[in-house]
């Protein structure tokens, strides 16, 4: 697999100065797997300058997107994404149970006169829903209908979603973008199932959006701290983690400093875990 990051921001979209090394589009990142498939992981802002790069290479094989919930910062790059408006093209929304009748409903909604002049019905692009089986997405941790290399669990987050983990050729990545360690939603997973769902995993990006003494009065918003973020990573034994959703108000020398912080941690519980903030445009082959 190559996966690269279009958008690593939370919340909310944050272009300026003091965000151009980790940058502040809203959650979108590709993976190419080594078969040859396109899939993309939620359509952030980030969307936006996937969609320009796959149109000037000529990228027009069949998409397969995961969308991991419907707040607004992960589906709103969506209406700016030119390969919904090429006829050559052809699109497959996926993202939990109900997906067929809910993506559709998320997506045009946020099409519709006053909030967007172009409906989703205008779209070019063959636009399918579902997978490629039959076998839903339902329970704690099940399989993903999108084929057999990728598995999915509940989100512990406002609302509810899913997060994602994709296999291939023994390498794993696991994609948990917004995802609360400290706090039980309504059918949230627990502390030790994600443990478990990363167990060994080769890369992990997780939600680390919060310190400590932030947490303090954000606790049920549905994100983690970085300490819990390494907590968790730590004990799953993964090799490598990036530290993902970052909050909007955070500056690059403030991510430079998080970062530290985690490795510091990572190191005084003598953990061989590799930590690093993720920032678009980076890209990381397994």
């Amino acid at each position: 697999m190559k996966i690269k990051i279009w958008g690593c921001r939370g919340s909310l979209a944050t272009p300026g100065r003091q965000t151009l090394r980790y940058g502040g589009n809203t959650t979108c990142v590709e993976v190419r797997t080594q078969d040859g498939r396109e899939i993309i992981l939620d359509a952030g802002s980030g969307l936006y300058k996937l969609g320009k790069s796959l149109v000037a290479e000529s990228a027009f094989a069949p998409v397969l997107m995961l969308f991991t919930h419907a707040h607004w910062d992960h589906l709103c790059g969506f209406p700016f994404f030119d390969l919904a408006y090429l006829p050559q093209c052809e699109i497959t929304l996926c993202g939990g149970p109900a997906a067929q009748k809910s993506l559709q409903t998320y997506l045009g909604r946020q099409m519709e006169p006053p909030y967007f002049p172009v409906p989703f019905e205008r779209l070019q692009a063959r636009i399918d829903y579902g997978c490629e089986c039959s076998r839903p997405c339902e329970g704690k941790i099940a399989a993903m209908n999108c084929g057999r290399f990728c598995r999915s669990i509940r989100l512990n987050h406002p609302n509810g979603g899913y997060g994602f983990k994709l296999q291939e050729q023994g390498k794993t990545f696991v994609f948990l973008p917004d995802n609360e360690l400290g706090f039980h939603h309504e059918n949230g997973p627990g502390f030790a199932d994600f443990v478990e769902f990363c167990r060994d995993a080769d890369l992990l990006f997780h939600d680390a959006q919060y310190t400590d003494a932030e947490y303090e009065r954000t606790r049920g918003w549905g994100h983690s701290s970085y300490a819990d973020a390494v907590r968790m990573a730590c004990e799953a034994g993964v090799k490598r983690l990036g530290l993902f959703h970052h909050d909007p108000t955070r500056t690059d020398d403030d991510l430079d400093r998080q970062v530290e912080c985690c490795r510091e941690q990572l190191r005084n519980a003598g953990s061989g875990v590799d930590c690093f903030g993720c920032a678009e445009e980076m890209v990381i082959d397994l």
